[in-house]
C-alpha cells in the first residue's frame, strides 16, 4: 500500500519548462474503501462511524480522509454554540475522553433588539433556547474529533492534500438519481504541488495522487469546489429550490474580566444592517475568559455597497459593545459562507459512487443558528450506508449510496430542518424585516412548522432562471449600484475597530506565492468541462484547445466592465479579507482587476456573490490558507 507522502516523494520530477499537461501525468494511486473530502465535523463523524462499524461487526474497512488544511481544524470558523445531540449518539462517553473543549456550557439565552444608540430586549423564540448547549471554539473541538478518529479509531487522516477533481469511470457505468445512464465517481484526484503561476514545473513539483475509493463522501463545507460539480453534473437540485446562503464575520476577544459572563449567549437584530438585509449579530462568551461576536449577513442583500467586514467594525461601535470590549484585546478574525437555505434547498443526496454530506449539502437549521448536529448525524447516516455498500458491491460496479438518502429523510435531521422550513424565506417577502418578523415569531411560538404550506426563497420564474444558468440566486438578488447611494462608513477606532489588512493577519493565512491563482474568472461550467477533459491549463494560458480557442483575457475584460460600470466592483468590498481590487490603470482608460490570491481565507463568498457568476474558486496547494485556531 503506497502512501500519499511517500508517494509524492517518488514521483516528484525534475523541472520541465513546457505547460503541464495531465492528460499525459504518470499519478500515484491508492487503493480505499472509503474516501472522504474535508476533515470536518460531518467528515470526521463518518470515519468515526465507519470504524465503529468495522468493529462491531468484524470487516476491516479503510478509511481516508483528505483536509486541504494544514491541519484538521484550520479552515473551520462559526459561532459556535454546538447542540450535542449527535455527538452524544457519536461518542456516548465524549464527556470522559480526555482533552475535550466541550466545558463551557451555555448558562442563559437572550435576544436584542438594536438600534444605533439603544440595545433593546425582545422575546427570544423557543428554536433557539441553548439549554443543553455548549459554547466552544468549532475549530478546536474539529481537532479533537480529529484526534480521536485518528489515535481511537485509526482512521488515516491527511492534511495538506486538497480534493481537487472528482475521478469518473471511464465509461456510464451507473444510473444518476434521474435514472439516466451516467459515469459514476470512483475517488478522488488531489491538486498537483510545485506549479508556477503560468503552469508550469518548478523543480519541487509533485503531482496530485489518485485516491480510488469504493464510496466518497464529499465533506468540504458550504459551496464545497468538487461539490458544486457533483451538483452540476448530476443535477442534484432538480427538485429543490436554489441552496442560498449568508457570510458570517467574527472575532474572538479576551474581554476585561469585569466584564466576562461565562455561558452567556446573546443575538441581536436590527442596526448596524437596514431593513432590506437579513442578518443579525452574536455574542458568545466562551471558556478562559473570551468572547465570540459576530455578524452574519444574508448573501441575498441588495446593495453593492455593503460590506460585511465593515458592517462588523461598525457593529462594534455601538454603546454595547463598546462596553463589553473596553480595555480588551482581540485574538483572532475569521470569516466563512454558510448555508441558509433549509430544507428547501437540500439536494439529492446521493450520486453513482458517492454522496453529499455536512454542509456540502446544507443542513443548517438558520432559526437555531446551529448546523454541527446535523452536519455529524449526516455523517454518521452516510457511514452507515457506506458500510453497507463497501461490503456489497461488486468488483468493478458502482456503489449505490441512495440508503443515506432514504435514512435521512427518516431521521431527527429532517423534523429539525421540516420545523423551520418558512422561517428564513418569510424574510423575503415585500414586508421585509417586520414581515419575517412576525411570522417567525407566530410560528416558532404557535404553528412549528405544522402549516400545509412552505414558503419559496423567490419566484417560480426566477429560480428557473438560476437553476438554468447554474448561477447564484443570492447573485441575481443584487441591484444595480445606481439604485443605491454609497454607504458612509464610520472610520476605524483601533484597537475597537481595525482596517481589513489588520484583521487578515490574524488569521496566519498563507499561500505559496508562486503557484496557479485559483480564483479563477470562468463560470463554473466552463471550467467543469475543461478540467474533465484535461484543458484546464492550456484554458488559462490562451492556448488552442479542441474546441477552440478561449479567451481568459476578453472574458476578464468582461467582467471588469459589467462590474464595475453596473455594481461599483461589489467584491471589492464585499471579499471579507481583501481579495479583490478593480484597480485603475495609469496612463489609459481602463480598470483591471487584481486577485490577492495569497490573502485568500477560503470563505467563497466570491463564488456565490459576484453578479457577473464568473469567479470559480478552486483549491489552491493542499496546506494553504487560514490557520484558525480559537474560531
Amino acid at each position: 500500500m503506497l502512501r500519499p507522502r511517500l508517494a509524492r516523494l517518488l514521483h516528484s520530477s525534475r523541472p520541465r519548462r513546457a505547460l503541464f499537461d495531465p492528460k499525459t501525468i504518470e499519478r500515484a494511486e491508492d487503493e480505499v474503501d472509503v474516501c472522504i473530502v474535508g476533515a470536518g465535523p460531518a467528515g470526521l463523524s463518518a470515519a468515526i462511524r465507519l470504524k465503529q462499524l468495522e468493529r462491531n461487526r468484524g470487516n476491516e474497512i479503510r478509511v481516508v480522509v483528505l483536509e486541504k488544511g494544514s491541519e484538521a481544524g484550520a479552515h473551520i470558523v462559526s459561532g459556535a454554540v454546538i447542540e450535542p445531540r449527535a455527538l452524544n449518539e457519536l461518542l456516548p462517553d465524549w464527556n470522559q475522553l480526555p482533552d475535550h473543549p466541550l466545558t463551557m456550557p451555555a448558562t442563559s439565552s437572550s435576544m436584542r433588539f438594536f438600534t444605533e444608540k439603544f440595545s433593546i430586549p425582545i422575546p427570544h423564540p423557543p428554536q433557539m433556547s441553548n439549554d443543553g448547549n455548549y459554547i466552544v471554539s468549532l475549530s478546536a473541538f474539529t481537532r479533537w474529533l480529529a484526534s480521536i478518529a485518528e489515535n481511537e479509531y485509526g482512521v488515516e487522516i491527511y492534511p495538506g492534500f486538497a480534493g481537487a477533481q472528482l475521478l469518473y469511470s471511464p465509461d456510464r457505468d451507473a444510473l444518476d438519481p434521474w435514472g439516466n445512464p451516467a459515469q459514476s465517481v470512483r475517488g478522488i484526484i488531489t491538486n498537483e504541488v510545485g506549479l508556477t503561476k503560468g503552469f508550469t514545473a518548478k523543480s519541487s513539483f509533485e503531482p496530485g495522487m489518485a485516491f480510488n475509493a469504493k464510496v466518497t463522501l464529499l465533506a468540504e463545507g458550504a459551496h464545497g469546489s468538487l461539490s458544486k460539480l457533483a451538483i452540476q453534473k448530476y443535477k442534484l437540485r432538480k427538485e429543490s429550490q436554489p441552496q442560498t446562503y449568508g457570510i458570517g464575520v467574527k472575532e474572538v476577544w479576551r474581554v476585561d474580566p469585569s466584564k466576562y459572563e461565562p455561558g452567556k449567549v446573546v443575538h441581536h437584530l436590527g442596526w448596524p444592517l437596514d431593513t432590506k438585509t437579513y442578518g443579525g449579530g452574536f455574542i458568545y462568551h466562551m471558556a478562559d475568559g473570551l468572547v465570540s461576536l459576530g455578524l452574519v449577513i444574508g448573501l441575498d442583500y441588495p446593495n453593492p455597497y455593503l460590506s460585511p467586514y465593515r458592517e462588523l467594525q461598525r457593529m462594534k461601535h455601538h454603546p454595547y459593545y463598546r462596553d463589553l470590549l473596553a480595555g480588551g484585546e482581540r485574538l483572532a478574525y475569521g470569516a466563512r459562507t454558510l448555508n441558509e437555505g433549509g430544507l428547501q434547498s437540500i439536494p439529492k443526496l446521493h450520486f453513482p459512487g458517492g454522496a453529499l454530506i455536512g454542509c456540502s449539502a446544507g443542513f443548517v437549521n438558520i432559526a437555531k443558528i446551529k448546523g454541527t448536529h446535523n452536519a455529524m448525524k449526516s455523517g454518521m447516516l452516510a457511514a452507515e450506508a457506506a458500510y453497507d455498500a463497501v461490503q456489497t458491491t461488486e468488483e468493478g460496479k458502482s456503489s449505490d449510496m441512495s440508503n443515506y438518502e432514504e435514512e435521512l429523510r427518516k431521521s431527527w435531521v429532517w423534523e429539525d430542518l421540516k420545523e423551520v422550513r418558512n422561517m428564513r424565506p418569510s424574510f423575503n417577502t415585500g414586508l421585509g424585516l417586520w414581515g419575517g418578523v412576525l411570522y417567525s415569531g407566530t410560528d416558532s411560538l404557535f404553528f412549528k412548522g405544522r402549516v400545509p404550506w412552505t414558503f419559496k426563497h423567490a419566484a417560480e420564474d426566477e429560480m428557473a432562471k438560476v437553476e438554468e444558468s447554474g448561477g447564484s440566486l443570492d447573485a441575481a438578488h443584487t441591484d444595480r449600484a445606481k439604485r443605491h447611494k454609497p454607504i458612509e462608513y464610520p472610520a476605524f477606532e483601533a484597537p475597537l475597530s481595525t482596517d481589513l489588512m489588520t484583521s487578515v493577519a490574524l488569521t496566519g493565512t498563507n499561500h505559496t506565492e508562486d503557484q496557479p491563482v485559483h480564483l479563477r474568472v470562468v463560470k463554473t461550467g466552463q471550467f467543469a468541462a475543461e478540467t474533465e477533459r484535461g484543458e484546464v491549463e492550456k484554458a488559462e494560458t490562451g492556448e488552442v484547445l479542441e474546441g477552440g480557442k478561449v479567451d481568459r483575457e476578453k472574458d476578464r475584460r468582461e467582467h471588469v466592465r459589467i462590474n464595475t460600470e453596473e455594481y461599483a466592483g461589489l467584491l471589492g468590498r464585499a471579499c471579507p479579507a481583501g481579495v479583490y481590487e478593480y484597480v485603475k490603470v495609469e496612463d489609459e482608460e481602463g480598470t483591471k482587476l487584481v486577485i490577492n490570491s495569497q490573502n485568500c481565507i477560503h470563505c467563497k463568498l466570491c463564488d456565490i456573490k459576484v453578479p457577473t457568476q464568473d469567479i470559480t474558486w478552486t483549491v489552491p496547494e493542499g496546506g494553504g490558507g487560514p490557520k484558525y485556531s480559537v474560531t
